[in-house]
């Protein structure tokens, strides 16, 4: 399996997502979600209908993707956490497992603090769960029952074909 693919199952969605729910209520922030590293939204919690998740997902994808460069340049492997604090709102983001990133959108209800503190307890669970996810799929893949995506066969030029 691709390092990029995320298989995911229902099980482990629930589990993701009450972790989340519990991390929104914990923290007391306004918004809480899960991206894949591609920018792909995989769970959410929160106040999320004011708020265009699918750019907030790419862009936040993309700001990891922007610092892992400059933690490259100064010789660091990575840096796994990174805040950004505005006039209203502050964003808290966490790299967890190298594979996803966990965001928490807060105001002044709640203190860096205290995200701090409920993201870390909160990492090992998600990191544990992912690694459950991975374990499963690896062993699917060997089995035979995740096979290949239905769309590997198809060409740049069927597509074009499609839409002529």
């Amino acid at each position: 399996m691709n390092s990029s693919d995320l298989v995911m199952y229902e099980e482990e969605f629930q589990q993701i997502d009450q972790e989340l729910q519990k991390l929104y209520q914990q923290t007391n922030a306004k918004v809480v979600f899960l991206v894949d590293k591609n920018g792909q939204l995989i769970a959410s919690a929160g106040e999320t209908h004011d708020i265009d998740t699918t750019s907030l997902a790419s862009l936040t994808a993309g700001n990891i993707a922007a610092t892992g460069g400059i933690a490259r340049l100064l010789g660091e492997k990575e840096f796994s956490i990174l805040f950004h604090e505005g006039e209203i709102d502050n964003i808290h983001m966490s790299l967890i497992g190298q594979r996803v990133i966990l965001v928490v959108i807060f105001d002044k209800r709640s203190s860096l603090g205290l995200v701090r503190l409920r993201v870390k307890k909160v990492t090992d669970t998600l990191s544990t769960l992912f690694n459950s996810i991975t374990v499963k799929a690896e062993q699917e893949k060997q089995d035979g029952k995740l096979d290949d995506s239905p769309f590997a066969e198809i060409s740049d030029e069927d597509i074009d074909n499609l839409f002529r």
